[in-house]
């Protein structure tokens, strides 16, 4: 497995939707702005572990399947 270099998180952005959970919504789960989801989400934000681990946490699911490559 490989980190996405700043790329669009689509994976992200789907988890959420499936949660049916606006960008404000995460964020006030997680504790950030909504503007900094909107930013990771496009891929403008590398977020730090801690907010990865929160997004994962929020929207039940791993490491692996939000923020790293499979290829």
């Amino acid at each position: 497995m490989k980190e996405i270099p700043m790329a669009k998180n689509l994976k992200l952005k789907a988890a959420r939707a499936g949660k049916d959970l606006s960008q404000q919504a995460l964020a006030d789960l997680v504790g950030v702005s909504r503007q900094t989801i909107a930013a990771v989400e496009k891929g403008d934000y590398n977020p730090t572990i801690n907010l990865c681990i929160a997004i994962c946490r929020a929207l039940d699911k791993t490491l692996d399947q939000l923020f790293w490559d499979e290829n």
